[in-house]
């Protein structure tokens, strides 16, 4: 296993995932900091989706594993991780507005790919109403980290958002994305159906990238990247059977999802690179539960996951 970049081009893909997503992320990249003795901050090129966009404008503007960890953990001083940890959304949708969010983009969809389990997925996503939620403790954190609404200081920060009438993924940030501010793009990105509003850029209107793919690995092919590292907390290696009857859609949608992202690493290593993936085991799951906006269960998943990404990636490979 290549543990340090070196002569590599390494990058990192972090999917989406909701609250207990990014506790379960931030255990992962320290897992991967420790397993790999690799900072994730030297990724070659990072894409992040919705939780994964969050933790990726973290780290693209200088914050360390370690300062994530206490982040999580409620260690920090830093006051705008603080204020941003104290501001995570409720673990239900407030009420949704009254009008659907792409009704066209769902019948399109729905005929151009009948039987496609996930386009399935990513047409229900219009048939949900236009979300009543208020992202701006997204908006707070990419102003306060980025004073005076530049990028990230990495150079090669990408936040995957999905556009809402097509469907198309744009990663924001890329070359030849659209231009947008930071807290913009984190929005979109993070803009869940249903629970926040699509966020207009640049003409259009875009929703969490997560409609479109978990974390749309297969955007950086043309990047030529040695090895990436897959952080993916809404899919798993394998289809998952549901424990419980809480579990059924949740279980749906990640069976789904992983399938899509099984698909996208294959096209990647058929590119030439190597992948190491980490996706949430049934045990991760059994201390997740089938919410993960649930914010109560924040605590444990982090607890519980500093030791299980860390044995997960300790046995896994670049392959």
């Amino acid at each position: 296993m290549s543990t340090r970049n070196g002569a590599q081009r390494r990058g990192l893909a972090i999917g989406c995932g909701g609250t207990l997503g990014a506790a379960w992320i931030v255990a992962a990249l320290a897992a991967a900091r420790d397993v790999l003795d690799w900072d994730p901050r030297t990724a070659d090129v990072m894409i992040g989706t919705s939780a994964g966009a969050e933790m990726l404008t973290m780290l693209g503007s200088g914050v360390g594993v370690d300062d994530l960890v206490a982040m999580q953990d409620g260690t920090t001083t830093d006051p705008i991780l603080a204020s941003h940890m104290r501001c995570e959304p409720n673990r239900f949708p407030p009420l949704p507005r009254p009008r659907l969010g792409a009704p066209a983009r769902a019948a399109r969809e729905l005929l151009a790919r009948p039987g496609n389990g996930h386009a399935l997925l990513t047409a229900g996503s219009g048939l949900l109403p236009i979300g009543g939620g208020d992202p701006g403790w997204l908006q707070r954190l990419a102003d306060r980290l980025n004073p005076g609404g530049g990028w990230v200081a990495h150079p090669a920060t990408w936040l995957v958002a999905m556009d809402d009438a097509t469907g198309e993924r744009v990663a924001f940030g890329s070359p030849n994305a659209p231009e947008s501010s930071l807290g913009a793009a984190l929005r979109a990105s993070w803009g869940v159906p249903g629970w926040f509003p699509p966020v207009p850029i640049a003409g259009r209107t875009f929703i969490d990238g997560g409609a479109a793919s978990t974390a749309s690995v297969d955007l950086l092919i043309p990047a030529d990247l040695d090895e990436v590292v897959v952080i993916a907390p809404m899919a798993s290696p394998g289809r998952l059977p549901a424990t419980g009857a809480g579990h059924l859609l949740e279980r749906q949608l990640r069976n789904r999802m992983s399938a899509k992202l099984d698909g996208e690493i294959a096209q990647l290593r058929a590119s030439g690179t190597k992948v190491l993936y980490l996706g949430a085991s049934a045990e991760d799951l059994a201390v997740m539960g089938p919410n993960f906006m649930d914010g109560r269960r924040r605590r444990a998943t982090f607890e519980h996951s500093l030791i299980s990404t860390r044995k997960a990636l300790s046995q896994a490979a670049f392959e």
